[in-house]
């Protein structure tokens, strides 16, 4: 019995240690926190992003995915990084330009780390249980209902893309 309980006890861990971390806060860009857990049972896709790159004209395209599949239970969270040199310097900055430029409504985290040592929790568990790192920005991470990486793009992968609304519509159903 005692080595069941064992062989339990070390399978919890390991399925633990295995898992994404949704339950740590990012500081909201808006002020106060929110955790990917908060949307627990919906699909989530996060992206990292940063407001002077080739790929910046994205946030279009993720505005209009978040508008046509939130009703639906869609969430997107931009998260701003300065991981590859080109987020505005302050908080402040990337809010105002992220609303005037785009009117971008969808949760968004203040600047934060998500590569190398430093990254934020939530991006060091997503390398460590899928081997996925963001590359460049606008980098996307489609989380699943129940909290498994359903499926990962890059960069050069459209927002609005068959590819990318197929999935969505998958992990919706």
């Amino acid at each position: 019995m005692k080595s069941l309980f064992t062989a339990l006890v070390l399978s919890l861990t390991a399925f633990q240690a295995g898992a994404l971390e949704l339950d740590v806060p990012f500081q909201s860009i808006d002020g106060g926190t929110f955790t990917l857990s908060q949307w627990s049972g919906q699909p989530i896709l996060v992206v990292n992003t940063a407001s002077r790159c080739a790929f910046t004209k994205q946030y279009s395209g993720l505005q209009k995915l978040y508008d046509s599949y939130r009703d639906v239970g869609l969430v997107v969270v931009a998260i701003p990084s300065n991981a590859f040199r080109q987020e505005l310097a302050t908080n402040e900055s990337v809010k105002d330009f992220c609303e005037l430029q785009y009117g971008i409504d969808m949760p968004m985290s203040e600047i934060t780390k998500i590569i190398g040592p430093d990254a934020h929790p939530f991006f060091a568990s997503l390398k460590q249980e899928s081997g996925f790192e963001p590359a460049w920005n606008f980098n996307k991470v489609l989380i699943g209902r129940t909290g498994e990486v359903a499926e990962t793009y890059s960069a050069t992968t459209s927002p609005m893309s068959s590819r990318v609304r197929r999935d969505i519509e998958s992990a919706l159903n």
